[in-house]
């Protein structure tokens, strides 16, 4: 993220930029597999166990927590 430092910097609300980023780049992790590398060290370490962690399934339950969590975030935001 600091590498959008010198973008987010001239933004008319900075701050506010700053606090929609921190958002968007948690969420990603929250609705697939690959939107975050830890995502991607637990099904491979659950693999090992023998527990399959697949795309869809892990979907199923990522779209649910991304959409509400999107909703409360735009809530937060816009309060």
């Amino acid at each position: 993220m600091l590498v959008l430092k010198p973008f987010v910097a001239v933004l008319a609300h900075p701050e506010r930029a700053w606090l929609v980023l921190a958002m968007a780049s948690t969420l990603a992790g929250n609705l697939t597999i690959p939107g975050s590398v830890a995502n991607l060290i637990v099904v491979e370490r659950a693999r090992r166990s023998r527990i399959e962690i697949g795309f869809w399934t892990y979907l199923k339950v990522g779209l649910p927590v991304t959409l509400l969590t999107l909703a409360l975030g735009v809530w937060w935001l816009d309060g």
